[in-house]
This record gives structure tokens, sequence and C-alpha cells, in this order.
């Protein structure tokens, strides 16, 4: 294949050198109203703003925020050679559109599912139209179901009491570095696994060696997100044509990932069959397992269905709530103020729980259940404002089924790529104000509780009142409209619990106190270089009443 990165390197650079001629001047970093109908980057026949998006290519994120920053209507339009036309919008009227308004005009669309596909097959996360409607009402109901979200508490406690907090006090006695976002990642996985599928991978021990489907994950994953970023989609089609490269690793991976889960679909229905024959019955009884495998089971799916649900689940799972609680930690570690609410908060909850101010005995449960993390507000809040400043997906993008005009003017084109930034739209001042890139508290624990949907929401669950009084439009971490994700309660409760867990017991100090760490945006987005601590038994001190207050203080971040 070095013949053809060869002609692509050469072509490149006759592009930029034919580019530089044109415009000695051409501005990279500010957007400028241009001739392709919108806001953007200075663009030009044929190769459009090519020479632009080459010099930002590692700074995307920085670069697109600049622009829509200054971009009158927080939208842009990047249009380059060798890629669709992209509108970029920042503007909640915009992405309340794309997701709501005119949410059949906007699906995922094929360039979407065909990067995803190899990996996700056909599962929710990657089918749009009928199918995804089916499977949409099919898996709300599981993900409604109590026992589902019994069975995610429990396992909790378990990988917790017997791994995490073990890895963490060994860490403490030891006096060596632990990387966080690595220990995080391990316990996501076991324990997205365990929900999923039933079984227990044990990537956190230290005991077992790392486990081969862990491995797959990571390696699929880290390839369909270069799949995704490829400025070219043809390099990558072209390998996966061949067998070649990455590609053939991705197939191989695939493999061992679809094997995996395959054979624990066929274990799973030989032991429903003995269940029948010896009268133990499946439902809810008799020995009967809650994981979300064995319920679709229950239900009826062919096996393949049922693979391509899990896998999609996994993956959603897997770094979602620890690239999230990564950033968690790193900002409380800046802001040991925010650090001392949230600790008062957890102490009070557990008093008010009877689990009294010394359960952090390694063999101890955490001694709360569904409704005292849901009360959690000040908890709630602090991962409400890390996710606004460091979402764990920093851009999501649909395909335009028809033309369209965007409620801002913008014309949208049939097959236009249509991206709303949610890394960017975190830092507009004109959504969230002049202290956008602050981190502060008070801009959720500030809201008012009452009335519309935040009455309901608040009656729901109290905690949650600080992020319903936000428009998921405004705010749209877990996007918005029909698709919203239906793992978000369980999230909130997996990444509370794992803060309580830790925080309660643990001190963290970061290893490099000065290091701002870059915020790396793959399928899901990672902390460049881990986060490197140190980790101390924490010393119970009295409680105080910054928790009951509501004030989140004026604390900036940098």
């Amino acid at each position: 294949m070095a013949w053809f990165v060869a002609a692509w390197s050469c072509l490149l650079v006759v592009v930029m050198v034919s580019s530089m001629r044109l415009s000695r001047s051409a501005s990279s970093s500010c957007g400028s109203s241009c001739g392709h109908g919108g806001w953007g980057p200075r663009s030009y026949p044929v190769i459009g703003c090519l020479v632009a998006f080459y010099r930002n290519r590692r700074r995307l994120l920085d670069w697109y925020t600049e622009m829509l920053a200054a971009s009158p209507s927080q939208t842009i339009v990047v249009d380059r050679l060798g890629a669709r036309r992209t509108v970029v919008t920042a503007n909640p009227a915009n992405v309340e559109h794309i997701l709501r308004a005119r949410f059949a005009n906007y699906p995922k669309g094929k360039p979407f599912t065909d990067v995803l596909g190899d990996l996700l097959g056909m599962g929710i996360f990657n089918v749009d139209g009928e199918l995804w409607h089916a499977q949409r009402k099919l898996v709300s109901h599981e993900f409604s179901a109590r026992a589902l979200r019994d069975l995610e508490v429990t396992v909790l406690e378990a990988e917790a009491r017997d791994r995490l907090v073990p890895a963490l006090a060994a860490a403490s006695r030891g006096g060596g570095v632990v990387d966080m976002q690595d220990v995080l990642r391990r316990f996501a996985f076991d324990v997205i696994c365990r929900v999923s599928l039933g079984v227990d991978p044990g990537c956190l021990d230290p005991a077992l060696p790392a486990p081969r489907l862990a491995a797959a994950f990571d390696t699929a994953a880290g390839i369909i997100a270069r799949r995704g970023a490829a400025p070219v989609a043809a390099v990558w089609k072209v390998k996966r044509a061949l067998d070649a490269g990455s590609e053939r690793r991705l197939r191989e991976e695939v493999g061992v990932i679809h094997e995996a889960v395959m054979g624990l679909i066929r274990s799973r229905r030989k032991e429903r069959a003995l269940l029948l024959v010896n009268g133990n019955g499946v439902g809810g009884g008799g020995g009967a397992r809650s994981d979300l495998l064995s319920r679709m089971i229950e239900c009826g799916y062919p096996d393949e269905a049922i693979r391509d649900m899990v896998i999609s689940f996994i993956m959603a799972g897997r770094d979602t709530t620890s690239s999230a609680l990564t950033w968690f930690f790193w900002l409380l570690m800046r802001h040991r103020g925010v650090e001392a609410q949230v600790l008062d908060e957890i102490a009070a909850t557990r008093r008010a729980r009877g689990a009294g101010e010394e359960g952090g005995d390694d063999g101890e449960g955490e001694g709360l259940d569904l409704d005292d993390y849901r009360r959690m507000r000040v908890l709630h809040a602090a991962l409400c404002e890390t996710m606004r400043l460091y979402p764990p997906v920093a851009w999501d993008s649909k395909h335009a089924a028809a033309d369209d005009v965007l409620p801002d003017g913008t014309a949208v084109g049939r097959g236009d790529r249509v991206t709303y930034f949610q890394y960017g739209m975190g830092r507009m001042e004109a959504i969230w104000g002049a202290d956008a890139a602050d981190f502060s508290l008070d801009r959720w624990l500030s809201l008012p509780r009452g009335g519309g949907d935040g009455a309901a929401a608040a009656a729901a669950s109290p905690a949650a009142a600080a992020f319903a009084g936000v428009s998921p439009f405004k705010y749209p971490v877990f996007q918005g409209g029909p698709r919203t994700c239906l793992g978000k309660e369980m999230a909130f409760v997996q990444m509370k619990f794992v803060a309580s867990a830790v925080l309660r017991r643990f001190e963290l100090r970061p290893v490099d106190e000065g290091r701002t760490p870059a915020f790396v945006p793959l399928m899901t987005a990672h902390m460049a270089g881990g986060l490197n601590v140190t980790v101390r038994r924490r010393t119970p001190a009295p409680a105080t009443s910054t928790a009951a207050n509501g004030t989140g203080g004026e604390l900036t971040s940098s």
C-alpha cells in the first residue's frame, strides 16, 4: 500500500501549493462569510477549505469552537475536497430542529452506518427508520424494568467492594502512581459486561490476565474511530476491500467479539432450556437471570439481533461513564471547594440512610439505594458541569435525507452531513453567558425547580431538577428528541456510585499539578496521557453546611 499513501501525499502537496498561490493571506483560525452558503473557513474552487483544514487538523475541536463563537448564528459550513459538505452547529434552535422537529429528515445515514456497521451490525445505535423504531420500543421496556436497574446497583456494589476499593487501598499503602482513567475504564467494562452479558471479565482484577474480549473491543473501537476521522473515506474502504492493514485487524477483532457473544447466547439458551425441563420456569424466578442478554432471549429475539444489541450497549457503556468520571476527578482536584461540597452531600445522604460515617472500610458496601443517588443534587450538578465542558462524545452527525433550511437560515442539501457540536456548545458564551469557561455549579443549582417538565422530573428524581431546567437541545450530552439516551439514568447512578465510593475513602492528588491534559475525541473522548494520581486514605472530617445551602461558588477552570 506504499504507492497508495505516496499518491495521496503527492496530491495533497500539489493542492496545498496551488492553494497558497491563490491566496497567501488565507485565514486558518477564524471564520468568515464565504460564498459556499454559510459562515466558515476560507474556501476556494475545487479544493474548498482543504488548506485551512490541513493546517488545523491537530486542533479541530478548538478551531471549530473558535469559528462557531465568531459566527453570528453559531453555525459554520465546512466544504473541502474529499469530504461531504458539512454543516456544524452549536445553535440550540438548530439542534432542536435536527433532533426533534425534523427528526425524520436527519437519520444517521449510510455514511455513518458504513463506518460502524462491521462492529455494531444492525444494533439500535446503527440503524434508522422502522427498524430503529421497533428496537427502540422493545429496548425501552427492558431499560424501564426494575430488575435491570437493581442488577446494576448489585453489580456496582460487588465490583467496588471486591476490586475498585481494594485496588485504590493498595495504591494508598504502596505510595505508587495510579492512572485513574485506566482504572475507571476497566471498572466500567466489568460492570457493563456483567449487566449486559451476565459474565464477569475480571478486567480490574490484578490476579487475572487481561481478558481477550476487552482487548478486542479496545482495538476495534480504535480502528473504527480512525475510520470516522479519515479525511478521505475511500482510503479505509479500499483497505477493507483488499483485507489489508488495519482493516484486516478490525475483521479479526470483530470476529473475536462475535464469537464470544454468540457463544454466550448459545450457552444461555441451553441453560434456559434446562430450567424449563426442570420445571423452574424463566420469568423472574427459579434461577432466571436479569442481565440484558438473558432478558432478550426470554423475549424471543433471534441470535444475531441479540448479538448486535448487546455489543451496541457494551460500546455505549464501556467508555462513556469512565470518560466523564476521569474529567470529573480531574476538575475536583483543581477545585477542592467543590470537592468539599460533594463530600458533605455524600456524608449527609449516608447519615439520612443510617449508613453512618464509618462506612469506609473496604469490606462494607455503600449502604445507599437508587433513590438515595437520585437525591444527590450537588453531585448531580458537578457531573452535569463536567460533561458540559468535557462531553463523553464531542460531536454527533446526521445526514440530510432531503433539502432543508435550519432555523438560523443555513441551507442544507440532500446528503449533507449535519453535525451538532457538544464540545463547542459547552464553551459558547452565547449559550452559557460570560462565565461559559468557568466550572461553576451555580448554573445548575440556581435553576428553578418548579414548573413545566422540570417539575415532573423533580418529582421523579429531586437531583434531576439540576438537569431538567436546561433544554436538552442546549445541553445535548444525552442527545434529545426521539433518540434521547435510554441509559441516561443508569449512567448517572453509576457515576454517582463511583464518585461516592472513591471520594469518601480516598483523596486523589495529581502527579503533575500544573498539567492541563488534552481532550482527545475518538468514538468516546478520553484524556491524553491518562490521569496519573497518588492516592491517600481520607481522614473523616465534620460535615459543613455547604451542601445544604446549594451554592456552587464562583470557581473557574483553566
